[in-house]
């Protein structure tokens, strides 16, 4: 009898039009779905009429559910692993899942899909050849600080995630460790409420107050000197903004206040790009 896989199946992070052809037909095929949360994954399901039986595998259960999941495997089935959004195991359970499955020589498959890491750092404007994902900061304050000045010399960016509760003193933790860096705060992305703001990490604390969602945060390496973006960036950024229910002003303006620059200079970029 052969084995099945485990698939590590990547979900949208938002908007649940983001979804492979390849990721709905594995979720119909396979006999499990282990999921961070059912009720969230339910939602998916319900969208694409898959009506695989699905099990709760998150960071309190893992261990207990592996050896289950591993006989399924053993026994010819195949299993789906999803996480709430985005790809699994990335600041998500699943690792000793996976591990466990390596380790007795099951076949184990990425299905592809939509990542915040990478839509905020594309998005941000500081994309480089290489980043740094460092998932979430300690969640006190102390240990905040000493984790980002373990990270202070870093020459990459750096991509965070960061729980809409604890945001703000997150990033006045940033500022106090890092100094005043660029960043990029991007939250809600993909839905409907999206929103990326960019500039010094000051300036975006007191618009970031009473936000809600989820927030990725892509950082600028020390003694980065894009403070001023190039015309690419301000045309990406543009372009970032402009499926949003805002007049070409307001994006204008916009854009002009995430970098302390004119919104006359702003205009000249958008007007040189036409001709």
């Amino acid at each position: 009898m052969s084995k099945g896989v485990l698939y590590l199946v990547s979900t949208p992070i938002g908007n649940l039009e983001d979804v492979t052809f390849r990721a709905i037909r594995i979720l119909g095929e396979v006999a499990l779905i282990a999921a961070e949360d059912t009720r969230r994954t339910a939602t998916l399901l319900d969208r694409y009429k898959i009506d695989t039986p699905t099990l709760s595998l998150h960071q309190h259960n893992e261990r207990q559910r592996t050896p289950a999941i591993l006989s399924r495997l053993n026994g010819g089935q195949c299993v789906a692993l999803v996480t709430d959004a985005g790809t699994p195991l990335l600041s998500d359970p699943g690792a000793y899942l996976v591990r466990s499955a390596l380790a007795v020589d099951l076949r184990v498959e990425s299905i592809p899909g939509a990542s915040a890491i990478l839509s905020a750092l594309v998005a941000s404007g500081l994309a480089e050849d290489q980043f740094t994902f460092v998932g979430f900061p300690p969640s006190r304050s102390n240990d905040r600080k000493k984790w980002f000045k373990s990270l202070n010399k870093e020459q990459r960016p750096l991509v965070i995630f960061e729980a809409p509760h604890r945001i703000v003193k997150c990033l006045a933790d940033m500022a106090d460790t890092l100094g005043n860096r660029k960043i990029a705060v991007c939250r809600e992305m993909t839905k409907t409420h999206e929103e990326l703001v960019i500039g010094p990490i000051l300036d975006a604390v007191p618009s970031l107050s009473s936000k809600k969602g989820e927030f990725t945060i892509v950082v600028s390496p020390q003694n980065d000197e894009r403070i001023k973006p190039t015309n690419e960036q301000i045309l990406s950024e543009y372009n970032h903004i402009a499926n949003k229910k805002m007049t070409r002003r307001d994006i204008i303006r916009q854009i002009a206040k995430n970098h302390g620059l004119s919104a006359r200079s702003i205009y000249n970029v958008l007007e040189d790009k036409k001709a």
